[in-house]
C-alpha cells in the first residue's frame, strides 16, 4: 500500500486524508452516542436498583405501621375487657348491697 501511496498525486493524497478525516470524525461521533447510552444504561441500572430499594424500606415502613397497629387494636381490646369486667364487678356490687335502681334491675 505505501507503493502505491508513492505513487499518487498530492491532490489524491489530501482527498485520502479528508477521507479519511471524515471517517474518523464519524466514528467519533458513533463513540459518543455509544458511551452516551451506556450511560443512560447505568444510570437506569442505578435507578432500578434504588426503586428496589426504596420498595423494600416503603415496605419495612407499612410492617413496622401494621404491627404498631395491630399493638394498638389489641390494647383497645385488652383496655375495653377490663373496662366490661370492672363495670360488671361493681353492679354485681351494687346488687348484692341493694343499691341498684328499680329500673336498672328491669334492664338487665
Amino acid at each position: 500500500m505505501r507503493k502505491e501511496m508513492r505513487k499518487l498525486s498530492r491532490a489524491e493524497l489530501m482527498e485520502i486524508l479528508a477521507e479519511r478525516d471524515k471517517e474518523i470524525q464519524e466514528l467519533k461521533t458513533r463513540l459518543q452516542a455509544a458511551q452516551e447510552e451506556l450511560a443512560n444504561r447505568e444510570i437506569v441500572v442505578m435507578d432500578t436498583g434504588s426503586i428496589a430499594e426504596s420498595a423494600l424500606r416503603l415496605n419495612q415502613v407499612f410492617e413496622s405501621a401494621q404491627a404498631a397497629a395491630d399493638q394498638y387494636l389489641e390494647n383497645v381490646r385488652r383496655i375495653s375487657g377490663a373496662c366490661c369486667n370492672s363495670l360488671e364487678i361493681r353492679e354485681r356490687m351494687l346488687e348484692r348491697q341493694g343499691l341498684k335502681g328499680k329500673g336498672e334491675r328491669e334492664r338487665d
